[in-house]
């Protein structure tokens, strides 16, 4: 079966929090209770836009003790492939929507004897709910958030009034950065790290710690990637004894999927290895985009990542 479970819900609350932030709240249809979650946890929306079905992953942003409600937070990208766009644009107060039960690939290390958080722009959204979390169990948590300005800083206010004293905020137009050598340097023995936004930032955050020595496995991150456009392409899938055309806007993924072809999923962003995918034959080059094969299984020409990658070519064969 594909992807996690899938839930009903109806859009109770569409709230726009600055000029490119919009949250929305979804409640079970049939009044029942939600699951519960764990915070840092993504829920897949599921969108039909005329003749295209969009899923994209979001983090979970509300409570993950109350099963009443989830809440999201949505960065519109005018550049993007156009999920962002549906949501803002076209999903009003009283929809139905589909969406997938939680799914936790960037969770707390609740071994850790301090959570140090960094967040860029809308990547502040599953510490939102770690941070319940962790004012539950009375953890011992920091957080630095980087914001382009005031007026796109969503939930600035929000963090600062109810956590005044474990908070940093930093403005790019104000000239602010966080210093993270210093950062790092006082922190106490047993902190784990976890940073979400930009790739740049996550790539800072990664490489700073990993040049400081710190341990590779106290260093949490999470992005998402979204599937990139780039040349058509044909696929067979020798399982299925199906051609597949894949064309530029879409994704190795979505056309196994356009075509009725199951395949798993949990992230659809390169980041949970659930898609992973053995090639049979080749005669090309691979594009990999994903974040979860090794430099030396990328090279090999043996896996692909069907979310997030793509192939130049004349011949692929996959074993699905």
């Amino acid at each position: 079966m594909s992807g996690a479970e899938k839930i009903t819900v109806r859009v109770t609350e569409k709230t726009e929090l600055n000029d490119l932030v919009t949250r929305f709240r979804f409640e079970p249809v049939d009044g029942g209770l939600l699951p519960t979650f764990s915070g840092g946890a993504h829920t897949v929306v599921e969108m039909q836009d005329d003749t295209i079905t969009r899923l994209n992953p979001y983090s979970l942003m509300s409570d993950p003790f109350d099963q009443s409600a989830y809440t999201i937070s949505v960065r519109r990208d005018d550049e993007g492939r156009g999920g962002s766009l549906f949501l803002h644009k076209n999903v009003n107060v009283g929809d139905e929507m589909v969406i997938s039960n939680p799914v936790n690939l960037f969770s707390l290390d609740l071994r850790a004897k301090k959570h140090l958080m960094i967040a860029g722009g809308i990547g502040i959204t599953p510490f939102l709910a770690q941070i319940k979390q962790l004012d539950r169990a009375h953890g011992n948590w920091e957080l630095h958030y980087a914001c382009r300005s005031e007026a796109l800083g969503s939930y600035v206010d929000y963090l600062t009034t109810t956590h005044p004293n474990d908070v940093n905020v930093y403005y790019d137009d104000q000239g602010q950065a966080i210093d993270l050598e210093t950062l790092f340097d006082g922190q106490p023995l047993g902190t784990h790290i976890y940073v979400c936004g930009p790739k740049g930032m996550i790539d800072w955050v990664r490489g700073k710690a990993a040049d400081l020595g710190w341990p590779r496995e106290a260093v949490h991150y999470e992005e998402f990637l979204a599937p990139q456009p780039g040349k058509p392409f044909e696929v067979k899938l020798a399982v299925s004894n199906k051609v597949v055309q894949v064309g530029e806007q879409e994704s190795l993924l979505e056309a196994m999927e356009r075509v009725g072809v199951d395949a798993p999923y949990l992230c659809r962003g390169g980041a949970c290895g659930m898609c992973e995918t053995r090639v049979i034959d080749y005669t090309g080059n691979f594009i990999h985009r994903d974040h979860w094969l090794e430099d030396e299984e990328h090279s090999s020409g043996e896996k692909i990542m069907p979310c997030v990658s793509r192939f130049e070519g004349k011949t692929l064969v996959l074993d699905r």
